[in-house]
């Protein structure tokens, strides 16, 4: 061991003390229908307050991922078979949702799932039954409304009439409500205008900065976020096949060529000329 101290094992963004270490996925195989092996061997760390972007294609296995962590693999006959998902040290790895949802750890899942036919605050309200920390109903939703002051006039508002960005913020303060540890986001982006993803991914650094949220972000847009993440894992195939800080992951080559469209000499790439796929180098960190 040299005088920086110990070094970090492949796959995981640092060495961590044990104290720090919030979410730990430790070689983790996923099967659907007890037939259909899904993830394979994957080990993600999630450091207290820390952003984390889980990024590829989609069928990579980045949602099977938030759903082995929430426990809501249940939904479609998938489970855990294989290795240990730590949460604060203990094995949550297919646990009642429910529990874990009262642990800390709240998914929003892709899509906007609010419940349409109510307000935007008894969704808001709905949000607080699993109500974790010692603030009050009324201390929470101002929080909410600070945060998403859009969202303020539209409270009496049926949220299936709400636009999507509108949804988009809706999902998140009702998150917000149950006072998460954690907040796994399932593509909180994906068909939003620009303006709107910037607002979206604005307000998620915010809530990590302020509340201290750890986030791990399952996201297609690579350059977005990479921008908002401390560490980012590639997932291709069930497999973790590229991790390292984000800040590296913008000039690797396989990154910058397959995941942000350039070439090496810097131009951008056109997808159909890419004929065959050879990773230079796996880790980064």
């Amino acid at each position: 061991m040299d005088s920086q101290g110990p070094r970090p094992a492949p796959g995981f963004p640092g060495a961590l003390l044990e104290e720090h270490r919030m979410l730990r996925l430790m070689d983790v195989e996923v099967l659907y229908m007890k037939v259909i092996l899904v993830l394979r061997g994957v080990s993600i760390e999630l450091p207290e307050g820390g952003i984390i972007a889980l990024l590829g294609a989609n069928g990579g296995g980045k949602t099977t991922i938030l759903r082995a962590i929430s426990g809501l693999l249940y939904t479609e006959d998938g489970e855990v078979t294989h290795g240990k998902i730590e949460y604060k040290g203990m094995n949550i790895a297919n646990k009642d949702p429910q529990e874990i949802a009262k642990m800390g750890i709240i998914q929003i899942m892709e899509g906007r799932q609010v419940l349409e036919h109510l307000t935007v605050e008894q969704n808001l309200k709905a949000g607080a039954l699993i109500h974790k920390g010692s603030g009050t109903l009324k201390s929470d939703l101002e929080k909410v409304y600070d945060y998403f002051p859009a969202l303020t006039n539209l409270r009496a508002r049926t949220s299936g009439y709400l636009s999507g960005g509108e949804q988009q913020m809706l999902v998140i303060g009702r998150a917000l409500m149950t006072h998460p540890e954690i907040m796994l986001l399932d593509e909180p982006a994906t068909g939003l205008s620009p303006i709107l993803r910037t607002t979206i991914f604005d307000i998620i650094v915010k809530l990590n900065r302020e509340e201290k949220t750890g986030m791990l972000l399952s996201e297609q847009n690579v350059s977005a976020a990479l921008e908002i993440s401390d560490h980012a894992y590639i997932v291709e195939n069930g497999r973790i096949v590229l991790d390292g800080s984000s800040e590296k992951m913008k000039s690797h080559a396989d990154v910058q060529e397959f995941y942000l469209g350039f070439t090496e000499s810097g131009k951008r790439k056109s997808y159909k000329d890419v004929k065959h796929y050879k990773r230079r180098k796996r880790w980064v960190a």
